[in-house]
């Protein structure tokens, strides 16, 4: 069951980059963002690689880290599936995977958070996370 939403958070992709891949190419994308998580502000950036299927769609997989003003930091690892939406957009639906040392994120550490990434044609990112229960 899907249960609160536990985040969200805007950005910015900063780089792309082609690589060689066993079914022709798969591409690579880093962003940087910023938002809140489990009410706390962060800072982050990941990287991901999504290879086109047969059905049109991607799958992706990525690694990131976001990190609180305090100094408190979270890693996540997660995979999705994406779809073209005109105009050069693209819109991802997947799970994360958080690891932390830290008190005030360790919620993270329990919980399989679902996403919906959206990037527009300009490379502005917009993220919603909820805890899948």
């Amino acid at each position: 069951m899907l249960g609160e939403q536990i985040g969200e958070s805007q950005g910015k992709r900063t780089g792309r980059r082609a690589l060689p891949a066993d079914n022709g190419v798969k591409v690579e994308v880093t962003f940087d963002d910023s938002g809140k998580m489990l009410g706390i502000e962060f800072n982050g950036f990941g990287t991901y690689a999504s290879a086109p299927r047969s059905d049109g769609t991607m799958f992706g997989e990525g690694q990131g880290v976001l990190m609180t003003k305090e100094g408190d930091m979270a890693a996540w690892k997660g995979q999705g599936v994406g779809r073209f939406v005109g105009g050069g957009a693209v819109s991802y639906r997947g799970a994360l995977y958080y690891s932390s040392a830290s008190p005030k994120l360790a919620r993270l550490n329990n919980a399989v958070v679902v996403y919906e990434y959206e990037v527009d044609a300009n490379g502005n990112t917009h993220t919603k996370y909820w805890e899948w229960k």
